[in-house]
């Protein structure tokens, strides 16, 4: 099971403090060897951003259609005591260390609730929910995590296993890198069996067995998704602009969130954490290309 993945709802005082967000224009530097993406494919990305987190400006987001503020919890299990900020001291912002400018930097197990409100940040529909996560991490998995699953990021109301995306490095070295897709409990596991126990949760992965992952480079990642909540479901993941060969498709199971949700940071995780971004429609190849290869990342976007 991974570390922080408890299945409570988000809780309904975590709504008081959701709150707008003021987009900031200032675009970080960096600079890539790949070309710049065509004007159709930086304009198709424009019109479905939704939210953008640089790191280059502070820890809340730069532009977002909902709040950009970034909260901390002593836990997901304790979400009314969410203030905002980022409460964890060995969670920092640290200037020039990024894919491109600024980035956290995770230096020891993160056990605290560090996320962002998904209300309007994330195109969540019960019916047809479709959308794209993009962010970067640098780390060597198997000398910086300690002990237990990590997962870098979690969309979701209430944990892994319930109407949830997210990616997660496995326990063990060598260490999987995963995106794992799970509807509603009750519908795919309504038993509530453990992971290790049943085969279904395996087969709702798409596993990277050797991921590219160093303390030298940074690596990308891409989740995209789209019907979600409907009987046609499909999600995939693109490491570094290339997708892995697998798909989860025809994922049928209800997708159902009981409140705002929210996109959780790096549980249990160790390394440096940059550029995240939002999208509210599955991005197609192409377009996780010319993300990819954005010079300046995601800033260049912005309105």
């Amino acid at each position: 099971m991974v570390c922080g993945r408890s299945s409570l709802a988000l809780n309904a005082a975590l709504a008081g403090l959701l709150v707008g967000c003021t987009p900031s224009p200032e675009t970080p530097s960096g600079s890539r060897d790949s070309e710049i993406p065509a004007a159709s494919s930086r304009t198709s990305l424009q019109d479905a951003l939704s939210f953008h987190a640089s790191f280059d400006n502070g820890p809340d987001a730069d532009f977002a259609r909902g709040d950009g503020a970034i909260y901390t919890a002593p836990s997901y299990d304790a979400l009314e005591d969410a203030r905002p900020g980022i409460g964890n001291p060995d969670v920092q912002l640290v200037e020039g260390v990024g894919r491109f400018g600024g980035a956290l930097d995770f230096t020891a197990k993160n056990g605290h609730a560090i996320f962002y409100s998904a209300d309007d940040n994330v195109a969540y529909d019960p019916a047809d929910w479709s959308g794209t996560a993009s962010f970067w991490l640098k780390l060597d998995p198997s000398v910086d995590l300690e002990p237990g699953y990590c997962d870098p990021i979690q969309l979701t109301d209430s944990g892994y296993n319930d109407a949830a995306v997210w990616v997660d490095f496995t326990k063990e070295n060598p260490r999987q890198f995963r995106l794992g897709v799970f509807g509603d409990l009750h519908a795919w596991n309504p038993d509530e069996r453990s992971p290790d126990e049943f085969p279904a949760f395996g087969e709702r992965l798409i596993v990277s067995d050797s991921p590219p992952f160093s303390r030298d480079a940074w690596t990308h990642i891409v989740i995209t998704y789209s019907g979600l909540g409907s009987d046609a479901g499909h999600a995939r993941l693109y490491l570094d602009g290339a997708p892995l060969p697998d798909v989860r498709e025809d994922i049928a199971e209800p997708f159902t969130w009981d409140s705002p949700g929210s996109v959780r940071l790096g549980l249990s995780y160790v390394g440096l954490y940059d550029d995240l971004a939002l999208f509210d429609r599955a991005l197609t190849s192409e377009e996780v290309a010319a993300l990819h290869g954005l010079e300046g990342g995601v800033a260049e976007l912005h309105p």
